[in-house]
């Protein structure tokens, strides 16, 4: 199953609250994004049959091995990016908005370039 940005961003929350609070339900992930129960609810089954989540009886949600490491990448990309655009000198709240967009549609090749100019800014 391909992931869409949706998908992908449900993910990472799911890994953001997860280092926050060991369960994680639906109800978390609406507060924290802002979206509708039904939105949040249909996003969780298409996750769940796709195999990127587990849910168990009492609505507690665990990412899988393929979940994680998507979720992972895309936190990677993002606090990455917001860091970069910070050091450039972005307000943080719209340098976090701006890498959000960017973390879904920037190429591997273009991702690892800046990642490795901002490691290679910390050598001087």
């Amino acid at each position: 199953m391909h992931l869409q940005e949706s998908g992908e961003m449900y993910l990472e929350t799911v890994y953001i609250l997860t280092q926050k609070s060991d369960s994680v339900r639906s109800i978390d992930i609406c507060e924290y994004m802002g979206y509708s129960k039904p939105s949040v609810s249909r996003a969780i089954g298409l996750l769940k049959s796709g195999g990127y989540i587990t849910v168990d009886g009492k609505g507690y949600i665990t990412l899988t091995k393929e979940g994680t490491a998507v979720a992972l990448k895309m936190f990677e990309r993002h606090t990455m990016l917001t860091n970069f655009l910070i050091r450039l000198g972005v307000n943080e709240k719209t340098a976090s908005e701006d890498a959000c967009k960017i973390e879904h549609h920037i190429s591997e090749e273009s991702f690892n370039a800046i990642k490795n100019y901002v490691s290679n800014l910390g050598d001087r």
